[in-house]
């Protein structure tokens, strides 16, 4: 069995958030024909590992996926399908990198559920042990390293107002929300910085406005994406003190990330990189991924890594071939080798 057949296995289970299980339990099978031992955790995370001891090399890699099933295909050594990139493609690679001889300390693969929706499968590991060593399993490219994610902050702002004629004076509720996004519009582009990873930046997701009795109720729902710098507890406290004061639901949080680039794992990327052959690229990205839950909790070195081309995130063109999957492969092989080398202090 190829690469290729490897990945394809993983990808014809189709894996939205919620709906995991079955791509669980292939990613479990497959761990354990390559050497691991592997099972479910209470959560439903894939967890597979080999070697026992210091230092701990984890890679973090997510099996759910976006919604929309895409039919599954090879042509000319390349693979379409939901998940070929995000993220079954660098978790493939997380796993064949690790097939050879463990070498000293302990390798732990894990496929996490939820990384599309609420983080659920990263924020149930973050309360137990950390690893020495974190990569994060994300398409950057084989050729590439992220360091920094932006944050999130997902809201709905519930306005309220009394059911009047329309012509009086008075504003409807849905006139409040409106100016509400645009105030916030306003505020947005006061934190612009020198490039988009810089800036804060929002997208309005959903209007809605309905009639409840005498009232009119109104509710506005943004996504805010926030730089490094800017924190979520900062922006809901600028938020809650604006003049309309509307009645905040805060649905999902998210702390912005940049990492040192001279952490030891950023290093052994780069390090990999060269030795396959190509000049490091180093991203910072404009979304989130469970990098910004793990780091802040186990505070280890980290950096997130794994072939495909991240344009093709969400979209209905993944696809990964076979030479960028064997390059992540040799990239990861001599990552480990290198992180495996350096001395830990135990904890």
């Amino acid at each position: 069995m190829d690469e290729l057949d490897t990945l394809e296995r993983l990808v014809r289970r189709y894996s939205p958030s919620l709906r995991e299980t079955p791509a669980v339990w292939e990613f479990v099978r497959l761990a354990r024909s390559l050497g691991y031992s592997a099972r479910l955790d209470a959560q439903g995370n894939g967890i597979a590992v080999r070697g026992r001891g210091r230092p701990r090399v984890m890679f973090l890699g997510h099996i759910d996926t976006v919604d929309g099933e895409l039919p599954v295909r090879r042509t000319r050594g390349r693979l379409y399908g939901r998940g070929a990139v995000d993220a079954k493609g660098p978790l493939v690679a997380a796993l064949l990198a690790g097939r050879g001889d463990p070498g000293p300390g302990e390798y732990r693969v894990v496929a996490a559920v939820g990384e599309e929706t609420d983080g659920r499968g990263a924020r149930h590991l973050i309360h137990g042990r950390g690893p020495d060593y974190l990569i994060v399993g994300e398409p950057s490219g084989w050729d590439g390293v992220t360091i920094g994610y932006k944050g999130e902050v997902e809201l709905t702002a519930k306005f309220r107002a009394k059911r009047s004629h329309f012509s009086s004076p008075d504003p409807t509720a849905s006139d409040l929300a409106l100016a509400w996004v645009e105030a916030l519009r306003a505020f947005v582009a006061g934190h612009t910085g020198e490039s988009p990873f810089r800036s804060l930046t929002m997208k309005v997701v959903g209007l809605e406005s309905r009639r409840t009795g005498g009232d009119e109720v109104a509710r506005v729902t943004v996504d805010l994406r926030l730089p490094p710098g800017l924190s979520t507890r900062a922006l809901l406290r600028e938020l809650r003190t604006a003049p309309t004061r509307p009645s905040l639901e805060v649905r999902l949080r998210v702390e912005p990330i940049e990492l040192e680039r001279s952490n030891p794992v950023v290093g052994a990327l780069v390090a990999g990189i060269r030795a396959v052959g190509a000049r490091p690229m180093l991203w910072r990205k404009g979304g989130t991924s469970d990098l910004n839950l793990a780091v802040p909790a186990w505070r280890v070195p980290a950096a997130a890594y794994g072939p495909g081309n991240a344009r093709l995130d969400h979209t209905d063109r993944e696809v990964l071939s076979a030479a960028e999957l064997r390059r992540a492969i040799r990239v990861l092989e001599r990552a480990l080798t290198q992180l495996r080398a350096v001395p830990v202090t135990p904890r």
